[in-house]
């Protein structure tokens, strides 16, 4: 009896048994397929971001020369793309006339020297100089001989031994000479005559780099000659053509950005437009206040966003930051490790500007000049994958 019964305990325990190894098989079965199934969806999404997103140092950057923009919303219309000219300030830059006719003894300047205000640039020998130095040397001797003589007329005045009238006469004898001398001492000034009375020097007016000359050692120059011109890299400004239409769309304070011939874009405001319109051109001129030095005369592309006119919700770029990847139109964007990939749907095109409708947001920053250095970089990660 002990022995059926512990035949059937044995039985008992061995069926539990194999029902607890049928269960976990079932359970593994039906389970692991869908965990791995999960697994496997997250690892290739992992995989999708990561051949989408190119790690970057903003040192890298910097030497691949890759600008950084932030995007901003309004279409094409918010734009008035104008080709433009950087100009020396009106107090930027200055014409150096002789002030005196005469021949050229010293020159201490050339073309492109850097010059300080006030600096002589050359100098001007000249019998003008010298007529005005003695004109100021005897006019001041006059000038302290009619203040003795006012003071003798004051003191005798005083004195009860002289009449009212010949120390009224002293007084405007020296209120004449006195007059005189400051005349002939402005004279001097405005001449620069040299101390010794020989020539004039020719000065700059303004601090900056000697930009043409025109003068010779030796030569004989006329008084108003042209003989130098020195401007200030730091003191310019823009001046961009508008036509009418547009012009009636700026007005002062609108944004602006300078392209640059180098690539490189600087922020700029309208400081005014003309009323007119040019007689050639029938177009008026936007003139920009720009921080920075610019080199006068430098040919420029500008992007004018006018306070009034045409806005939409659509953003504008650059062509250089729209590439194409397998048929698709894409952008980067600025990350913190670096850029990612975006798909970008496009609108219309003008003047190298391009619309995107969807795929960004304003503020966003993308990469826009030596954009296609990163969809290479990005070509050859995906290829060394494969």
């Amino acid at each position: 009896m002990i022995t059926q019964d512990k035949r059937l305990l044995g039985g008992v325990a061995g069926a539990v048994l194999l029902a607890a190894v049928g269960g976990f098989s079932v359970a593994r079965c039906t389970a692991d397929p869908a965990a791995d199934t999960q697994s496997g969806e997250k690892a290739e999404e992992d995989a999708e971001a990561h051949a989408d997103s190119l790690p970057m140092t903003a040192g890298a950057i910097r030497a691949a020369d890759i600008a950084v923009e932030a995007v901003r919303a309004g279409g094409l219309g918010s734009e008035i793309i104008a080709q433009a000219t950087v100009a020396a300030a009106p107090n930027g830059e200055a014409i150096v006339t002789a002030r005196a006719g005469g021949a050229v003894t010293r020159v201490y300047k050339r073309l492109g020297d850097p010059v300080r205000a006030g600096e002589a640039l050359a100098i001007v020998q000249s019998r003008d100089a010298a007529q005005i130095a003695a004109d100021k040397a005897a006019a001041e001797a006059r000038a302290v001989l009619a203040q003795r003589n006012l003071a003798r007329e004051r003191q005798l005045y005083e004195q009860k031994v002289s009449a009212r009238v010949d120390y009224e006469q002293a007084q405007a004898e020296a209120g004449v000479a006195a007059a005189e001398a400051r005349r002939a001492q402005v004279a001097a000034r405005a001449a620069n005559v040299t101390g010794d009375g020989s020539g004039a020097i020719v000065a700059s007016p303004v601090s900056g780099r000697v930009t043409a000359e025109n003068v010779s050692l030796g030569a004989f120059v006329q008084p108003e000659t042209e003989l130098f011109r020195v401007a200030d890299p730091s003191k310019v400004q823009i001046e961009a053509a508008v036509g009418p239409t547009d012009a009636e769309r700026l007005a002062p304070g609108d944004r602006a950005i300078v392209e640059l011939p180098d690539g490189r874009t600087i922020e700029a405001r309208v400081r005014a437009i003309t009323p007119g319109l040019a007689g050639e051109t029938r177009s008026a001129t936007a003139v920009l206040d720009v921080p920075g030095s610019l080199q006068p005369g430098l040919p420029v592309r500008v992007r004018l966003l006018p306070s009034r006119g045409e806005v939409s919700d659509a953003i504008v770029i650059s062509e250089d930051a729209l590439q194409t990847l397998e048929g698709r139109d894409v952008v980067f964007v600025r990350t913190k490790q670096g850029f990612r990939l975006r798909n970008v749907t496009v609108g219309r095109r003008s003047a190298g500007r391009v619309e995107i409708v969807s795929g960004l947001k304003p503020g966003e920053m993308i990469a826009t000049r030596n954009a296609f250095l990163l969809k290479a970089e990005l070509g050859k990660g995906a290829g060394e994958e494969h």
